[in-house]
Order: structure tokens, then C-alpha cells, then sequence
């Protein structure tokens, strides 16, 4: 009789678990370590994400991220460089090496993880697709939507969630697709599409920039789920780790009350999880091959997660956005992260 080793052994091969093969995990992490810098994916402009500011330094959420993710390799944020890129774009330059990571308001999808070559790492924001129209449509309700032009991006959730609820709602709509999601803003502002549909996010950096935001009205109903998050190529599970965990490290710090101002008294915390967090213990820069104080230099660089949300999207910017689901878990939301330990 086999014994249970014996079985278990013969099951990994069966499953693929066990190969000969020599694993090719690295590449990215040490081309990005080799490189010096790190290439960073970002929408080629919306407030409050990825926007050049007047001096062309690039400004919001996504961008703090990727600064994030360069001090966390390098100890120093500015070792980054931003890559623009329309939503038809971003999946190819990540597949051809272009870009070493996606931080561009991609929703987390399965079709996106299994076909694309890609792995879609963890989420970093939740939002709802949702539409803004014109207020002197006097549209309270998304059905009085039947027969409007609505602008759209090609290539994104938004485009297939708008197709399916007018047909399910047997209602009918015009497409307007652009690319650039500013081209969408203009024309709804010029008045060549009566709506724009997308999520709710950026919805509001869009009508932050308007002359005349007052004019457009979100409508408060979601018709989907779009988990934001970055993005990574399948070839390196390692590179995968330290994205992975350093958007769970900026959660973890608001969980546990560490901020990009009190780093240094938190060194002396009796609490294990702060002392690992802020590399006291180094475990968690071991497990990642990086730096013990790489969480230090990440909260450093752009603060927790709750700094990182408040000041880019929060209530005090022009965006003026509530956090929502994006509190954290003991405040309501859904913002968890797993234990780093």
C-alpha cells in the first residue's frame, strides 16, 4: 500500500504543483533593481490619480503609489518614471515589457487575471461604475437616461456594465467612445454626449475640473463592482510580493496608528506588529528581499493609506470625496489588511 506521503507526492505532480524545471521568478525584480529606476504605468491624466501638475511633476493617488513602490525598492521615491497611458494602451506596454507595473484605475477583474498574461495583484481603492449628466436634464433617476448619447472609454469596464444595463432595462443609449477621459469631459461639456459613464471616482476629479462643476450632477446609483488595483506581468512572483504587500503595509500602518509623522517613536512600540511594520524586527523586509526599513521608507515617502486617500480624494480636496467603503474595516469599510507576520 502507498503511503500518504507517497500519495500526496503523486497528486502535486499530477496538478502540475512539482516541476524539474528551474522557477523563473526575479526577472522583473531584478531588472527594476539593476535599472535603478522603476517604470510606472499611470492614466495619462484625471485629478486626484495621475495628473501633471504645472512644473510637469505628476500628482495624485496612482502617482504616490508608484513613488511608493520606488522607495520601498530603492529607499528613495523620486526614482521613478511615469508612463502615461490611455485605457486601450495599458494592458499592452505591461504584456511588452514597456512598464514594469499598472497603477492606472484598473478594475480587478477574473477574464483580465486569467487571459491576459497579467496578474492582478490586490485591491487599492472599490468604486461603482455611475453616470453624470448635465443637471439641466433634470435626470434623478438613470431610466429617465433612455435615448441620451454617453460617453465612454473603449476598453474598459465601464463600456460593457452601460451596454448591459440599458438592454436589461430595455432602454436605449448612444455610445460616444474616446479614449482620453478628458476628451469625454470636453464633450460632455461642449454638449456632444448628454452623460458620461465610468466610475464614481472619477467622475468627480472630471467634474473637478469643469468651469462650472455645479452644472453636472452624479447620480447617486452603482451599477457594478470596480476594485481598483495594480497590475503585474506573470513572470516574477517576487516582483508580485512587493507591490502586493506594499499597498498592505500602507492599510496595515492606519490599522495600527502609524504615520508619516510619528515613524520613529513607533520604533521604540512594544506592540510586535509596529516593530516588524517599521523594520525593528526585520522579517518582513527578509521575506521580500528588501531593505528593513523598506515600510518605513513607503509611509515616509506618501503616509498611510488614510494620508495617501485624504490627500489626494478626501472631503478637504476638490474632489471632496467621502472614503466609503474605503474605510477601514473597523470604521465600516472594506480597507483590510492581511497579517504581516
Amino acid at each position: 500500500m502507498r503511503s500518504f506521503t507517497q500519495l500526496l507526492a503523486g497528486a502535486a505532480l499530477a496538478l502540475g504543483l512539482v516541476s524539474g524545471a528551474p522557477a523563473q521568478a526575479g526577472q522583473t525584480f531584478d531588472a527594476i533593481k539593476a535599472r535603478g529606476t522603476l517604470i510606472c504605468g499611470v492614466n495619462v491624466g484625471v485629478a486626484g490619480f495621475s495628473l501633471p501638475d504645472s512644473q510637469g511633476t505628476w500628482r495624485g493617488m496612482d502617482a504616490d503609489l508608484c513613488r511608493g513602490l520606488a522607495a520601498a525598492m530603492f529607499g528613495d521615491p523620486a526614482k521613478v518614471r511615469f508612463v502615461p497611458l490611455t485605457a486601450v494602451q495599458r494592458f499592452t506596454a505591461l504584456q511588452s515589457g514597456e512598464i514594469d507595473v499598472l497603477i492606472r484605475q484598473t478594475t480587478l477583474t477574473m477574464s483580465r487575471d486569467t487571459s491576459l498574461g497579467l496578474r492582478m495583484v490586490t485591491v487599492n481603492l472599490y468604486d461603482g461604475h455611475g453616470f453624470m449628466v448635465r443637471r439641466d436634464a433634470n435626470v434623478t433617476d438613470p431610466k429617465g437616461m433612455d435615448g441620451m448619447t454617453i460617453c465612454l472609454s473603449p476598453g474598459t469596464t465601464n463600456e460593457l456594465v452601460t451596454a448591459d444595463w440599458f438592454r436589461t432595462n430595455n432602454l436605449r443609449f448612444t455610445p460616444l467612445l474616446q479614449e482620453r477621459m478628458q476628451d469625454n469631459a470636453t464633450s460632455l461639456q461642449a454638449g456632444r454626449c448628454d452623460a458620461i459613464g465610468t466610475d464614481a471616482t472619477q467622475l468627480a476629479a472630471l467634474r473637478s475640473q469643469f468651469q462650472q462643476p455645479g452644472n453636472y450632477v452624479i447620480l447617486p446609483e452603482r451599477f457594478s463592482k470596480e476594485p481598483y488595483g495594480p497590475v503585474v506581468r506573470r513572470d516574477d512572483q517576487e516582483w508580485f510580493d512587493v507591490v502586493r504587500w506594499t499597498v498592505s503595509a500602507l492599510i496595515q500602518a492606519e490599522e495600527l496608528g502609524v504615520n508619516s509623522t510619528n515613524l520613529e517613536a513607533m520604533k521604540s512600540s512594544p506592540n510586535p506588529d509596529i516593530r516588524r511594520l517599521v523594520g525593528v524586527d526585520p522579517l518582513l523586509g527578509n521575506a521580500l528581499k528588501l531593505d528593513p526599513a523598506w515600510a518605513v521608507n513607503v509611509i515616509k515617502a506618501i503616509g498611510n493609506y488614510g494620508e495617501l486617500f485624504e490627500r489626494h480624494l478626501g472631503p478637504k480636496t476638490a474632489i471632496g470625496l467621502d472614503r466609503g467603503l474605503n474605510r477601514l474595516w473597523t470604521d465600516g469599510g472594506l480597507m483590510y489588511s492581511w497579517p504581516m507576520r
